[in-house]
């Protein structure tokens, strides 16, 4: 597989690594230096795009991709209120897209955990709920997406939460997220339920990149001969 990397930083530094030795081959990388050599003639040379870039260049990206007929798969965050277009804009050219908030197979299992936590706790009403998460300081956004991930999953099954907000909630029905920005701090989310008596505690916490990387990776090999939309669920079959 000839893969595209689309951001040349820490992560597409460990995507490349984990291709060393094996039939897959990066053959095209941009960073901010050659960003005018992501066109159609150089994509044409690649199997599939892996995308990590920032949330102002993402959407320019993934165009570029659609426009080349390139599948891509995209790890950038911060771009989600753009999703439901992007998505129709795939379909109607054809394409093939996988997203995700976080390509971790353990944040995703995180993922599935916290969505039956929290339908079990529409049971025990005294028990309110807070996320917080911790990364890098290079990290652009925040909350990061797989905090609002996390909350929008527990909120869609939290009967009495709709929605999330930074930090303090002017609404009960909130779900509060800090978040906060450490020196290489590879990504901590933890999501609390706390009652008058005891507190029940769900933390995931990364050791390195490298499961990003294999997640990218694998998403990668998944969208090889598909077209459309895809995501995590997809590929784990959750």
């Amino acid at each position: 597989m000839k893969i595209a990397l689309i951001g040349y930083g820490k992560m597409g530094k460990e995507i490349e690594k984990l291709t060393l030795g094996t039939e897959d081959e990066v053959v095209l990388k941009i960073d901010l230096n050659n960003q005018n050599e992501l066109n159609a003639e150089n994509l044409s040379k690649c199997d599939v795009a892996i995308e990590f870039t920032s949330p102002s260049t993402v959407i320019s990206n993934i165009k570029k991709c659609f426009e080349a007929s390139i599948p891509i798969v995209v790890g950038t965050t911060g771009w989600h209120d753009h999703l439901n277009e992007i998505s129709e804009t795939c379909k109607a050219k054809d394409q093939t897209l996988f997203y995700a908030s976080n390509f971790s197979i353990g944040v995703n299992l995180f993922f599935e955990a916290n969505r039956y936590l929290a339908s079990l706790m529409n049971n025990y009403s005294e028990y309110d709920v807070r996320i917080m998460e911790t990364h890098h300081t290079a990290k652009l956004d925040a909350p990061s997406g797989t905090a609002i991930t996390t909350a929008n999953l527990i909120s869609a099954n939290l009967n009495r939460k709709n929605g999330w907000t930074m930090n303090n909630p002017a609404e009960t029905d909130q779900i509060p997220i800090e978040a906060i920005r450490k020196d290489d701090v590879k990504g901590i989310h933890e999501v609390t339920y706390e009652s008058d008596v005891d507190s029940i505690i769900f933390k995931h916490s990364a050791k390195s990149r490298i499961g990003f990387a294999k997640g990218a990776l694998m998403a990668a090999k998944y969208i090889h001969n598909r077209k459309g939309v895809f995501t995590m669920n997809d590929l784990l079959g959750l």
